[in-house]
C-alpha cells in the first residue's frame, strides 16, 4: 500500500426530499446565486420549480445558464464566468448531472482569475481560489458531486481533459434519487458504465497489499451488475435508483483509491475519442474498456483472474490464469451489450480514418497509464480492437 493523505470535505445530503437543505446551506454564501443546468430536462420534471420556489422563499438574486452541454464545452463555461463577474455571484448552484457539475467547478474557478478558462484546464493557469458551489444531482454516473475533478471539451480545437483543484469541491450535495427517475434509459445505462469504469480505473494500479480497497471495489461492482438490470426494466424504482446513485458517489470520491493510485488510460482514450467524435463517455467507456483489459491482461493476469472469479462468477477449475482472466472480460463486454450499452466504435459510425489523429491526440503529454504505461503503439491497438 502507498502511503497518502485523505481529503474530501464534501457535505452529502443523500435521500427522498433532502433539497430542504437549501434553505440551511444558501444562506451563509450570500445571496447571488448562478443555478447552472443542460438541457432543461429539470424544467420538465419539478426540479427546477422546486429549486426555485426555495431560492424565491430565501430571497435570493438568481441568474441562470441553461445549455450546457454532456461532453461540457470551455465556450459554455466561458458564459458562465463571464455573468459571474459582471452579477458579483456569490455561489454556484450545479442542477444536473457530471456534465452540468464538470462545467460549474470551471466557471467557479475561471470567475476568480483574469486568464481565459481553457488555460486552467490546461494547466497553463494556476487556481488559487474558486467561488463557492453546491449541487443537485440528477445522473448517477460521474461521482462529480464528491471529488474536485473536472472534465472539460474544447470544440476549437477537437480537444478534451480532465484537471482539477481543491478549491472546487462543493460545499455540499443533494442526492434525491426521484429526481432521477426521468433519467431515460439510454443515459442510464452510460451512467453505469461510467461508474463502472471508475472502478475499474481504481482496482488496476501498481500497488502492492491493498486488501480493503480491493473488496471495496469488488463490493460495489458486484452491487452495480446485481442492480442493473433490474433497474433498466424499471426505471422510476426507487430503492434501484438510490443503489446506483450511491454507487456512482462512492465510485469516485477516493474512497477506494486510498493507498494506490489508479491507471486511467482508458478515460484518456477515450477522452480523445469524444473530443474528436462527441459520442457519449459511458459508450465509449464500454466500447474501449474491454480492449484495454485484453490487451494488458499479461501485465498482471492474476489481477484479471480475481476480477473474473470475485465479480463475474467464473470458475477457475481446470483452466490456466490467463483462460480465467480472458472469460472474465469476455463476461464484462457481454453483461454491458445486455444491458444496451455499445461494443464497437462502428457503433457510433466511427472508422479508422482519423485514427492517427487520436492516437496523436491520446499522446499529446507522452505515455500514460499506471497499471501499464502505454506507448502510441499500444493506444493504436487498442483503437483498432475497438473498431
Amino acid at each position: 500500500m502507498n502511503t497518502f493523505s485523505f481529503y474530501n470535505p464534501v457535505r452529502l445530503h443523500f435521500g427522498k426530499d433532502q433539497i430542504s437543505q437549501l434553505e440551511v446551506e444558501l444562506p451563509q454564501y450570500g445571496h447571488n446565486i448562478l443555478i447552472v443546468y443542460g438541457g432543461g430536462s429539470i424544467k420538465k420534471n419539478s426540479l427546477y420549480d422546486d429549486v426555485m420556489a426555495i431560492l424565491n422563499k430565501l430571497n435570493m438574486n438568481v441568474f441562470e445558464l441553461s445549455g450546457v452541454e454532456p461532453n461540457p464545452r470551455v465556450e459554455t463555461a466561458r458564459k458562465g464566468i463571464e455573468i459571474c463577474k459582471k452579477e458579483s455571484i456569490d455561489f454556484i448552484l450545479a442542477i444536473g448531472g457530471g456534465s452540468v457539475i464538470d462545467c460549474s467547478k470551471l466557471i467557479a474557478a475561471g470567475a476568480k482569475v483574469d486568464e481565459d478558462a481553457w488555460n486552467i484546464v490546461i494547466n497553463k493557469t494556476n487556481v488559487i481560489d474558486a467561488l463557492p458551489l453546491g449541487t443537485i444531482l440528477t445522473l448517477a454516473a460521474t461521482g462529480s458531486e464528491m471529488n474536485s475533478g473536472s472534465v472539460i471539451s474544447n470544440e476549437e480545437t477537437k480537444e478534451k481533459y480532465g484537471w482539477g483543484h481543491p478549491a472546487v469541491f462543493p460545499k455540499f450535495s443533494i442526492l434525491d434519487p426521484t429526481y432521477t427517475f426521468t433519467v431515460p434509459k439510454d443515459h442510464t445505462v452510460y451512467g453505469i458504465v461510467d461508474i463502472m469504469s471508475h472502478v475499474f480505473e481504481q482496482y488496476f494500479h501498481d500497488a502492492t497489499n491493498t486488501p480493503i480497497t480491493d473488496e471495496m471495489c469488488e463490493g460495489v461492482l458486484r452491487t452495480v451488475i446485481n442492480t442493473a438490470p433490474k433497474l433498466i426494466e424499471d426505471l422510476e424504482n426507487y430503492e434501484l435508483r438510490e443503489t446506483i446513485l450511491l454507487a456512482g458517489t462512492i465510485g469516485l470520491n477516493s474512497f477506494l483509491s486510498m493507498g494506490s493510485r489508479g491507471d486511467w488510460a482508458t478515460h484518456n482514450i477515450e477522452h480523445s475519442v469524444s473530443a474528436v467524435y462527441d459520442i457519449p463517455h459511458g459508450g465509449g467507456l464500454a466500447i474501449l474498456f474491454p480492449n484495454w483489459m485484453r490487451h494488458n491482461v499479461s501485465v498482471n493476469p492474476e489481477r484479471f483472474a480475481r476480477l473474473a472469479t470475485r465479480v463475474f462468477n467464473v470458475n477457475p477449475e481446470g483452466k490456466t490464469v490467463e483462460e480465467v482472466a480472458l472469460e472474465g472480460i469476455d463476461r464484462l463486454s457481454e453483461f454491458w451489450t445486455s444491458i444496451g450499452a455499445p461494443s464497437r466504435l462502428s457503433d457510433y459510425d466511427i472508422d479508422d480514418s482519423q485514427l492517427e489523429t487520436l492516437v496523436e491526440k491520446s499522446m499529446v503529454n507522452g505515455p500514460f497509464g499506471r497499471f501499464k504505461e502505454l506507448q502510441a503503439e499500444d493506444v493504436r491497438t487498442i483503437l483498432k480492437m475497438s473498431l
